[in-house]
């Protein structure tokens, strides 16, 4: 019988559309599952290494062994070296759970889990990394990024009354998305720059300026202008953060902090929450960012603040011993275009 309602012209570009992204999804699917079953053999190998070493007492030369043997009867892997097969070892023994390696760290490609390895000093740390890696999606050179510039201990560690202004269930979460301090050194810019100098350099960074600032986060204006009683107000900059569901406003200031800064942040918080944010999104949130953090004033400061505010530190220039390790802004932007997950 004859199809009496053939599919619409007008519908293929939707239907090969979808399709294209099914087919790129399952793509991912095969790859993720290739790495996971690399990741997972290095771990047998690693753990069978381990077992013979100690329980038959195998010395170092083994190795050595191994590495020769693996490479000629595989030539066209590249992953039984000396020196991987070495790394095998530190990665069983590091993990020795099989079920927790299936669970997190198989999950990452094995470039990632060597630095892991290799780049931090603890499990919790490894752990922490390894779970934000594979929440957001970092490449190899991101999470070097974030390891060397210390996230865990920058995040959550701003000044706020978060804890007072939002329910307990969002405090938290907000609190861990703002950092302290934060890092702008890929502005270009020097310690004497003024606010103008700094908002531009933003601006043309954006890309590196919003990993810096956090999952989630995506850049909604700059100097943006609201009325209030025939008066105009400039907010210096304005973002939103899907995964908070609300706006942020950034106010920059070039020297150390006041409390008067504060007070001026207050108000134009309460202008994006009567302006700007619609009935869906959560209160606005505030982020005064200034050279000089004085916490003890800072925290009294935010005591009389009718609005969710964080006081954070930022540094436009790092210390050389840091910045000579960090990949640069291209390798980072090239990153977080995509990376092939194998790496």
């Amino acid at each position: 019988m004859t199809n009496q309602n053939p599919m619409p012209v007008h519908s293929y570009p939707q239907w090969l559309a979808d399709l294209k992204q099914r087919i790129q999804a399952a793509q991912q699917r095969s790859v993720l599952a290739v790495n996971r079953e690399l990741v997972m053999l290095y771990w047998q190998i690693g753990s069978d290494i381990l077992e013979r070493q100690g329980v038959q007492g195998w010395g170092a030369k083994v190795i050595d062994q191994l590495a020769r043997d693996l490479t000629a009867a595989f030539p066209d892997m590249k992953g039984f070296s000396r020196r991987n097969l070495l790394y095998m070892r530190s990665f069983a023994e590091e993990w020795p759970d099989a079920e927790f390696v299936q669970q997190l760290v198989a999950l990452l490609p094995w470039g990632q889990n060597l630095l892991l390895l290799t780049k931090l000093k603890t499990r919790e740390e490894r752990v922490w990394y390894a779970a934000k890696a594979i929440e957001h999606g970092w490449s190899r050179t991101v999470m070097w990024h974030h390891i060397s510039t210390q996230l865990q201990q920058r995040s959550g560690n701003a000044v706020t009354n978060f804890e007072k202004r939002l329910p307990a269930a969002e405090s938290e979460l907000a609190q861990q998305t703002i950092k302290d301090p934060y890092l702008f050194d890929f502005l270009g810019v020097s310690n004497e720059a003024v606010e103008r100098e700094i908002e531009d350099a933003m601006t043309r960074h954006v890309t590196k300026l919003l990993m810096e600032l956090g999952e989630g986060f995506a850049f909604a204006g700059r100097q943006v202008n609201v009325e209030v009683d025939g008066q105009d107000f400039y907010i210096d900059l304005l973002f939103y953060n899907y995964r908070l569901h609300r706006f942020l406003v950034v106010e920059l200031k070039a020297g150390e902090f006041k409390p008067e800064h504060v007070g001026q942040l207050n108000f134009y918080v309460t202008m994006v929450d009567e302006k700007i944010k619609s009935d869906e999104d959560k209160p606005t949130l505030g982020l005064l960012l200034c050279k000089q953090n004085h916490r003890v004033v800072a925290e009294y400061t935010l005591r009389g603040m009718t609005q969710p505010i964080g006081i954070a530190e930022y540094k436009l220039q790092l210390p050389d011993d840091l910045a000579k390790y960090l990949p640069s802004i291209a390798q980072i932007e090239e990153e977080l275009q995509g990376e092939d997950p194998r790496k």
